[in-house]
């Protein structure tokens, strides 16, 4: 049985038309909706996606900026324009990009947004509404393009064991929380593995669906896994590729043979990407939505 890939590609570009839709008819009344992205330093992923961001918003019609500080940059200063872009009202979403050079206290940083500015879903506000199961403000963007793509898929977890391998505040935790949430597209029984967890393949044999969120080359293999499941593997892995002038490749943490046992899963790129970036657009639109009533 050779797997179904999940085109994360076409499903945000769904997504982005909604947005799309939504933000001219804020516009019609007068509101043109606004992302400020924050970047601390010359980390070239860093730089590479807040631009794939500013394209993505500028195809939906959202007014974008980015503000680069040097890596030299104080933990007050970025604190500083965090103040500031608080007070613009050009502004309806803040997206600090992570990670920021080690003088910065990432989560510090991250609380002095205002909650309703969050565009990543990860305030301390945000996060214990998502807990509460509101979903109508900022929910963590990678999370939430997970449930988008199984829900536009047809695959519903309601009733079906799912296994999150990883546990950060980015992606594994509110996952968790949004499919064991009683809504329509969650109602999952949940497992969360982690590097605590002795055996990982003892809890993914008897999964319907497998989130990979480790990070770790291989982390699920074929023999991990019962025939049909289904796989969302949200892990980006560099190896080395000498013949490519990169001089590596870019993988998830499943291995190549969980193609062969499962129903459908994401590729390494074109799956799970899009959809965290579209994502954002949404908690951006939202969040001009909810100011303006």
């Amino acid at each position: 049985m050779a797997a179904q890939l999940i085109d994360g590609n076409r499903i945000a570009a769904e997504i982005k038309a909604d947005v799309a839709q939504r933000v001219t008819a804020l516009k019609a009344r007068g509101i043109t909706p606004g992302l400020a992205a924050i970047i601390v330093g010359d980390n070239a992923a860093s730089i590479s996606y807040v631009s794939g961001k500013a394209a993505d918003c500028a195809e939906v019609g959202i007014f974008s900026e980015t503000f680069r500080l040097p890596e030299a940059s104080t933990h007050e200063e970025v604190l500083a324009l965090i103040a500031r872009l608080n007070a613009d009202d050009r502004f309806h979403a803040i997206l600090p990009q992570l990670p920021m050079p080690k003088q910065i206290v990432e989560q510090e940083v991250i609380d002095a947004m205002l909650a309703r500015k969050d565009a990543d879903g990860l305030h301390p506000v945000n996060l214990g509404r998502l807990l509460r199961g509101e979903l109508d403000g900022a929910i963590p963007c990678t999370p939430h393009g997970v449930i988008e793509l199984l829900k536009r898929t047809g695959i519903d977890p309601a009733g079906k064991h799912v296994v999150v391998v990883g546990r950060s505040t980015l992606v594994g935790r509110p996952l968790a929380v949004l499919l064991s949430n009683k809504a329509k597209g969650a109602n999952a029984t949940v497992t969360i593995c982690h590097t605590g967890t002795p055996d990982i393949g003892r809890f993914t044999r008897d999964a319907d669906i497998v989130v990979l969120a480790a990070g770790h080359v291989n982390t699920l293999t074929a023999s991990m896994c019962k025939p049909g499941v289904v796989v969302i593997d949200v892990g980006v892995n560099r190896v080395d590729a000498p013949s490519r002038p990169s001089g590596y490749r870019l993988v998830g943490d499943a291995a190549m043979d969980v193609r062969e046992v499962a129903s459908w899963v994401t590729p390494y790129t074109g799956g799970v990407g899009p959809m965290t970036r579209a994502m954002l657009l949404v908690n951006t639109v939202r969040a001009a939505e909810n100011l303006a009533g």
